[in-house]
């Protein structure tokens, strides 16, 4: 996924204000997070997340995302 939709960031900036989760997906794998904010590094725009269940801390380069989803 090379960019994010403008309906995608909504839902992005929505979870982070409201500390919901969403869904990542990654190379075939699925993760439920809780998204904290967006950073830039090295050039590329990265999501830090945490686990809900564990709280460790998972960072995620947008333009290596496969899809990116609001749980209901």
């Amino acid at each position: 996924m090379p960019r994010l939709t403008v309906a995608q960031y909504d839902i992005l900036e929505r979870a982070i204000e409201r500390g919901s989760r969403i869904v990542v997906r990654r190379r075939q794998h699925e993760y439920v997070v809780v998204p904290e904010r967006l950073t830039f590094e090295g050039g590329r725009e990265q999501l830090i997340t945490r686990h809900p269940t564990t709280g460790d801390k998972l960072v995620f380069q947008l333009d290596a995302l496969d899809a990116l989803e609001a749980v209901r």
